[in-house]
């Protein structure tokens, strides 16, 4: 079994390396983890696309044998032309570099030229922390502030082609919320309800959900006991966590890193392809953590398919 990103590097090993593309590639902590990436042999081919004269002062050496330069002169040209590699099959993955968010996702998301194929890009955090006998998934921490239950919908069904990757064929999802009682006044837990009930209706593909929990139910058995929760397939066991809104998903996860030494890895999904979009000061650890989740997706694709 999977349980830790050292288990996930060995699986995915066996996997074909990565051809990438990297919207703002004149950043030299980006191509750090790319030089890194490439020394374990996760990528084969780097698209760069920026300000050549920059990356070609940058480039690291370990690149210099599978870097294709690409000039561009502004965020969203750069956004532009790297999509269009995407589109073209150039490359598996894309990787924000320097460019600002807003740029880089509005190319993902444009209609006419982008690569969205679900109703929703959403973020999903995968983290593996001492406190855990297994990787623990935290969505949506990082793009949709109040998802609606439609979008909910949307963001599980993203998730699945990662847990599919991680070699889980049932996972376990948490709709958390406040409280386990269900009250009009709490629409998180209404929210909750309703998704578990399609759930069980087999709406989601294996997924096997539930909710309205609280935070420790999700995670701890004790707590689920206490609380009359002992047959629940989820409570105390969960592999990923639904959030109500960002401010509990990206405050949680942050916390997972400050207080519970958390290792992770961050990836965007509900595109063509998976997406990478790294904060500012993600380290070359995590941005190659992030390139392994990449490959976990494509595995996990050939037998769900994309999101719809």
């Amino acid at each position: 079994m999977i349980r830790n990103f050292d288990d996930l590097e060995r699986e995915m090993s066996k996997r074909p390396p990565l051809r990438v593309v990297v919207a703002g590639a004149d950043d030299s902590r980006v191509l750090d983890a790319l030089s890194a990436a490439s020394q374990s042999h996760q990528i084969s081919l780097a698209h760069l696309i920026g300000n050549a004269a920059e990356i070609q002062r940058l480039l690291p050496t370990g690149l210099a044998g599978i870097a294709r330069i690409v000039d561009a002169q502004d965020a969203d040209e750069c956004a532009a032309k790297a999509v269009a590699i995407v589109r073209d099959g150039q490359a598996d993955v894309l990787v924000k570099g320097s460019v600002n968010s807003a740029s880089y996702l509005k190319a993902v998301v444009n209609k006419e030229l982008g690569l969205r194929k679900s109703s929703v890009l959403s973020n999903l955090t995968l983290a593996e922390m001492p406190s855990l006998d297994r990787l623990l998934g935290a969505t949506d921490n990082g793009i949709i502030p109040l998802p609606d239950l439609a979008q909910k919908r949307a963001i599980l069904m993203n998730s699945r082609a990662l847990f599919a990757g991680l070699g889980i064929a049932t996972p376990r999802v948490a709709a958390i919320a406040a409280s386990e009682k269900v009250s009009a006044r709490q629409p998180a837990t209404t929210d909750a309800a309703a998704l578990a009930e399609e759930s069980r209706n087999g709406d989601f593909g294996g997924m096997c959900i539930e909710g309205p929990f609280g935070y420790d139910v999700a995670l701890s058995r004790a707590a689920a006991e206490a609380k009359g929760l002992h047959k629940s397939q989820v409570a105390g066991r969960a592999d990923l966590i639904l959030f109500p809104n960002i401010e509990a998903g990206n405050a949680t996860v942050k916390s997972w890193k400050l207080h519970g030494q958390a290792r992770t890895a961050s990836i965007v999904l509900g595109a063509s392809v998976p997406v990478l979009l790294n904060s500012r000061s993600d380290g070359v650890e995590q941005r190659r953590l992030g390139l392994i989740l990449a490959q976990a997706v494509i595995a996990g694709l050939d037998s769900v398919g994309p999101a719809q």
